[in-house]
């Protein structure tokens, strides 16, 4: 059956558009799961190990429709494992002091990406429980890394004039989801994003300013309101992730 180059989904036989994306074939002829890789692989002078996406609309209020929907289907454990993550650092730093700030650093991102993790179980389909918002811990030297260089690089893109560190915290948007689920090491998941974002950075760019504002206008309610707008945002972006490039993983 034939591959979309876009989302590497199937796309039936004879169709121009891939009911998936929406992307239009660029000729009626079926596109082979070999060429398709081969579109994704060599695009943009992209190594072997990147996954780069050119053609793709940013559906901004769908993924945060989408991703509300989602929130809904386990508010309970967004919602627990949210209050989990605004206490550790506090009890880390309260017990240990500044060794407790290098424990969360540490920490950090793999924890993190336990929203994405469910988020991406429940786009898929599959049952979740309160234990797989800790599936980042399996990626936790990836995750770690990018944590640190994404954090130095952006940090140093701020340092020069602001807008070098805004393109790259926008183009970093998909990275912990390209190490969660396509199994990339950080800097491949890192270039992926930034590469594929940089085809519509600036919608991409709107996207996660209407995130932003979301998160500041949950903050302005004595910080109770980020308990909702942080696990719903972070649905809406594995749903952003799911729309333009595809879930893959069958296990987190």
């Amino acid at each position: 059956m034939p591959i979309c180059p876009r989302c590497q989904r199937e796309i039936p036989a004879g169709d121009k558009f891939c009911p998936n994306c929406g992307y239009q074939l660029e000729s009626a002829s079926p596109v082979s799961s070999e060429s398709a890789a081969e579109n994704t692989s060599s695009r943009a002078g992209a190594g072997p190990e990147l996954i780069i996406v050119s053609h793709y609309q940013v559906k901004t209020g769908y993924y945060l429709k989408t991703g509300w929907e989602l929130f809904k289907q386990n508010i309970p454990g967004f919602v627990g494992f949210t209050i989990l993550v605004f206490l550790v650092p506090i009890v880390l730093i309260g017990l240990l002091g500044r060794v407790g700030q290098l424990v969360h650093l540490i920490i950090n991102g793999p924890l993190s990406a336990g929203w994405l993790v469910v988020s991406a179980k429940l786009i898929q389909r599959q049952p979740t429980q309160f234990g797989d918002f800790f599936a980042g811990f399996r990626f936790f030297l990836p995750l770690l890394l990018y944590t640190i260089v994404g954090a130095v690089l952006i940090s140093l893109g701020f340092l020069l004039l602001i807008i070098p560190g805004v393109y790259l915290f926008v183009g970093y948007t998909f990275a912990v989801l390209f190490i969660l689920d396509r199994r990339l090491d950080f800097w491949p998941a890192m270039e992926s994003s930034r590469k594929s974002v940089h085809q519509q950075w600036f919608a991409v760019f709107v996207f996660i300013l209407i995130i932003v504002l979301i998160n500041l206008g949950g903050a302005l309610l004595a910080g109770i309101g980020l308990l909702v707008t942080i696990p719903w945002c972070m649905c809406a972006i594995t749903v952003a992730f799911d729309d333009i490039f595809g879930l893959k993983a069958t296990s987190y």
